[in-house]
């Protein structure tokens, strides 16, 4: 297999894991170690990756991944995470949920709930409850983000500011070792800011790559949060951080799990 085959699905490897290792990759090519090594220094050259003991990441920056491409990123783990966490929220209460593909998944989760109120700043959110005769749904407004249908910025801060939700769900870019939150965009987090004041309840949705990835803007503490949703639990360290802040950690299961229970 060439080089110039091998190297987009190095990267789509990396992007849906958030490192690749030199073993993993020999194997799964059927190449020596040697010419792992190799293409993982030209990409790293070319500023796709960055070069780790034993392997690669992805590379830290200021600017995040596309939102299609990140809806293909652990999409069977975003279900496994959204089903958990759907499973926690009753009937007859409000909630909201904010902009990214893990909250989008959740929204699907909820299509069978009766008498929700939903309030969002995300157009797909919206349009996905809307199949759900029992749920009323409020749009915040504000200024579309067109790349994910997000909406931002000050008239969504302050629509959020209006209510007090049962539950405020949010995701997130990255969450670093020590336990904070961190996003790319400054509104969002704002945004975010707004929902964890005005929520009783508070939930984060963040599959495994976001313990893999850094992103500049900080939304809050992991100690700030009741309940984190995931699909694999975090490192100990940072595990054994959330049971001291009585964070708890719910890693949802995919369904090839749940059929064998």
């Amino acid at each position: 297999m060439s080089q110039t085959i091998r190297y987009p699905e190095i990267l789509d490897l990396a992007r849906r894991d958030g490192k690749v290792t030199v073993e993993h990759l020999a194997e799964y090519f059927g190449v020596t170690l040697q010419t792992i090594r190799r293409d993982l220094s030209d990409l790293a050259d070319a500023g796709r990756l960055e070069r780790v003991h034993g392997g690669a990441v992805l590379p830290s920056g200021t600017v995040n991944i596309g939102y299609q491409e990140r809806r293909r990123i652990n999409a069977d783990g975003k279900r496994a995470i959204a089903r958990a966490c759907a499973a926690q929220i009753p009937e007859d209460c409000a909630i909201f949920l904010n902009i990214g593909t893990s909250t989008e998944a959740v929204a699907a989760e909820l299509i069978h709930h009766r008498n929700l109120l939903v309030v969002t700043n995300n157009m797909n959110v919206a349009n996905i409850l809307a199949q759900n005769t029992d749920c009323e749904v409020i749009v915040t407004g504000g200024s579309l983000r067109r790349a994910d249908g997000g909406l931002i910025g000050d008239i969504t801060k302050d629509a959020i500011l209006q209510f007090k939700f049962d539950i405020g769900i949010i995701g997130c870019s990255a969450i670093d070792p020590d336990g904070d939150i961190l996003d790319f965009d400054v509104q969002e987090v704002g945004v975010s800011h707004a929902v964890l004041a005005r929520s009783r309840h508070r939930m984060l949705v963040a599959d495994q790559s976001k313990f893999k990835r850094t992103a500049p803007a900080r939304i809050a503490s992991l100690e700030e949060i009741d309940q984190l949703f995931t699909d694999i639990a975090p490192a100990a360290p940072l595990a054994a951080r959330c049971a001291g802040w009585n964070t708890q950690i719910v890693v949802g299961a995919q369904k090839s799990e749940l059929a064998q229970k």
